[in-house]
């Protein structure tokens, strides 16, 4: 299978749910907060990240466990009747290719280059499958009494490593390259706290693209973001609604604002022409929401 037709299974799953009147990016998961309740693997207990966060987050279960097929059989269990599968994607890194006389490439030539091919495999909910409540994790109580997610959106930003100055100047949210700073209408001017640090967190995705950070295309070395409406825009927007929906999921805010017509149609339109772009752009917002929360990326 090729990378372009992994790209277009995933690509789909997020159009349908467009076309749908839904970005799935502006519906963190639900079910509780914290990194315990972010889509999971049940035997590794590692989290899913990037794109296989976003694809898993398109599910309703309240359990943010999964397994595969054969690691579901291997526990003892079965899976249900008639129960539908989520994709799950990954990179396979392949032997680096011969140069023309038949030896390895010179390794002072092509760096650490390996050539990668996107694949993909399947996934069950645990709620799909049976005689598996031994294995299932309890679930976790917040010490220090009820988890208030507004407390811990502050706490996040707070906590960023090298986070830019954030001004409260204008009536308009945005970032600036050159001045490497956030402006954000007063706090009290939106409809809810929630919305004010979803916005928060968009504007500080921005920001990890400074050369200072990662370093990203389209933010790094320039005065200003890229204007409305070219490609540049498109990519680096994505990035940061991608890079908030992670943060809001983090921090458990789920009261997101809901998109209108012509912006979900505006995503239906860039999505359709380049299938490859929801791929790149979840894992770059991956790695900008584990820079804002000073998680190691080694």
């Amino acid at each position: 299978m090729s990378n372009d037709t992994v790209y277009q299974i995933v690509t789909e799953q997020i159009i349908e749910k467009l076309a749908a009147g839904v970005a799935p990016w502006r519906k963190p998961w639900s079910g509780g907060a914290g990194p315990a309740m972010m889509p999971t693997n049940l035997i590794s207990k590692k989290r899913y990240t990037g794109i296989n966060a976003l694809l898993l987050s398109l599910n309703s279960f309240s359990s943010p466990y999964y397994l595969t097929f054969k690691q579901c059989q291997g526990l003892g269990g079965k899976v249900k009747k008639g129960s539908k599968s989520s994709v799950v994607c990954f990179w396979k890194f392949l032997d680096r290719p011969a140069n023309e006389e038949g030896g390895d490439q010179d390794d002072s030539k092509v760096s650490n280059y390996r050539p990668a091919m996107l694949r993909y495999y399947r996934v069950f909910n645990v709620e799909q499958c049976e005689n598996l409540d031994k294995h299932i994790p309890a679930a976790t109580v917040t010490e220090g009494g009820e988890f208030n997610p507004i407390e811990e959106a502050a706490r996040i930003i707070e906590g960023m490593p090298q986070r830019p100055v954030i001004v409260h100047k204008e009536q308009r949210a945005f970032y600036s390259p050159r001045k490497d700073s956030i402006n954000l209408p007063k706090p009290e001017s939106f409809d809810s706290p929630s919305h004010y640090y979803g916005t928060a967190f968009h504007e500080l995705t921005h920001s990890t693209g400074h050369e200072s950070r990662l370093n990203r295309p389209g933010v790094s070395n320039t005065e200003k973001l890229a204007p409305f409406g070219s490609e540049d825009y498109s990519k680096e927007e994505l990035v940061a609604e991608l890079g908030s929906a992670f943060l809001c999921a983090m921090a458990g805010i789920t009261d997101t604002i809901e998109p209108s017509a012509s912006y979900l149609q505006s995503w239906l339109n860039v999505l359709k022409a380049d299938s490859k772009m929801i791929v790149s752009a979840a894992s770059q917002a991956q790695k900008a929401a584990d820079f804002i929360l000073g998680i190691n990326q080694n």
